[in-house]
């Protein structure tokens, strides 16, 4: 098991819980899906999720990326997807001319 994973640390890091956002993600989803007014076995035939794949997510928060963007498209749930690792966004404007100009890397120079 990695020990430096951020994934699997279970202090609060700068605020931010993987734990605790997992749930609540998965905590939402089943909220929409009831709104829906879909039963499990509906929505993992709508999304050709398997049935045992959406109740381990909806019990545990365990699921892919690939089967979770498969169910936020069966329950037209796909928008707060669109900004996930956009390009960095600046407080001012000062700040934007500051970085410098802007250009595309092909690699990252930090080995540690």
């Amino acid at each position: 098991m990695i020990k430096d994973n951020i994934l699997t640390t279970k202090s609060d890091i700068y605020g931010f819980m993987p734990g605790e956002i997992s749930k609540d993600i998965s905590k939402r989803a089943r909220e929409r899906r009831l709104e829906l007014n879909l039963s499990q076995a509906a929505l993992a035939k709508r999304s050709g999720v398997s049935l045992g794949t959406l109740k381990r997510f909806e019990r545990i928060a365990e699921i892919s990326l690939k089967n979770l963007l498969l169910l936020a498209a069966a329950m037209d749930a796909l928008d707060g997807f669109k900004g996930v690792f956009s390009g960095r966004n600046y407080a001012t404007f000062e700040e934007a001319v500051e970085s410098g100009p802007y250009r595309k890397r092909k690699r990252g120079r930090i080995n540690e």
